[in-house]
């Protein structure tokens, strides 16, 4: 078997047909489920994917492991579940996966913002390793988890795509499930931050967005990131602070 594709899922019945399909040149697809209450698991089966549970959710590169154990191919694919895989791309990958000067691929991710895919803010190329040697990967890292390949790397050119924020509602529901994830990871490093520290990271990542990374390029939707990422690094620091008050008391 050539190529395996991962697929990292909980609650993703609106986009994991999609993504599905558009793994279907790949030799086998693999999801591992974290527990979705909904018909994720149901309509993955139905594209053809062989799914894992493991509700016992310890990470994303936890997660990302499991299925690089579990994968037959010589390379494999990570792709989630909000992420497709144009046909231009799937034809780099194949050909990529024919090579042997390289043990992982890199590839640029063209992300949506509340349905405007976003060229400036920071947020393009946004290069993400995701083709590599099954035997030459592994992952770690609790909330941005990173791969970890024992080889070189090299670089494909045209883009995985990438539903990242559908609508304001959910980036406030991600506004604080990565804040609350980072401030717990800044808390288990020792800091303890104040007050005047999250302020000051909020207004930077404001800043760096709609400035420094020409966020204001992308008219609203290039003001509206900027917020969302400063209310994010904003909330991260007041967390991690009201943790480390709790744990004096």
């Amino acid at each position: 078997m050539k190529l395996s594709a991962i697929v990292i899922t909980k609650d993703e019945q609106r986009v994991i047909e999609r993504c599905l399909r558009s793994l279907a040149f790949c030799d086998e697809i693999l999801v591992i489920d974290s527990g979705s209450t909904d018909r994720t698991v149901e309509l993955a089966r139905a594209c053809g994917a062989t799914v894992q549970l493991h509700v016992d959710w310890q990470g994303f590169a936890v997660q990302r492991n499991r299925g690089l154990a579990l994968a037959r191919g010589e390379w494999t694919l990570m792709v989630d579940a909000d992420e497709w895989v144009p046909d231009l791309l799937r034809e780099q990958v194949l050909l990529a996966a024919q090579d042997r000067h390289h043990a992982a691929y890199r590839m640029p991710r063209l992300s949506s913002y509340c349905g405007q895919f976003m060229r400036h803010g920071g947020w393009w190329p946004d290069h993400v390793t995701r083709l590599m040697r099954t035997a030459k990967a592994r992952y770690e890292g609790a909330v941005h988890e990173r791969a970890l390949i024992d080889g070189s790397v090299g670089t494909l050119t045209q883009p995985l795509m990438h539903e990242s924020f559908r609508d304001v509602e959910q980036v406030l529901g991600k506004v604080n499930t990565y804040s609350t994830w980072g401030a717990q990871t800044l808390y288990d490093h020792g800091a303890a931050p104040g007050l005047v520290t999250a302020v000051a990271h909020g207004l930077w990542s404001f800043m760096r967005t709609y400035v420094v990374k020409a966020g204001f390029l992308e008219g609203r939707r290039g003001f509206m990131l900027a917020v969302s990422n400063a209310e994010g690094a904003y909330y991260k620091y007041v967390k991690a602070m009201l943790l480390a008050e709790q744990a004096r008391k």
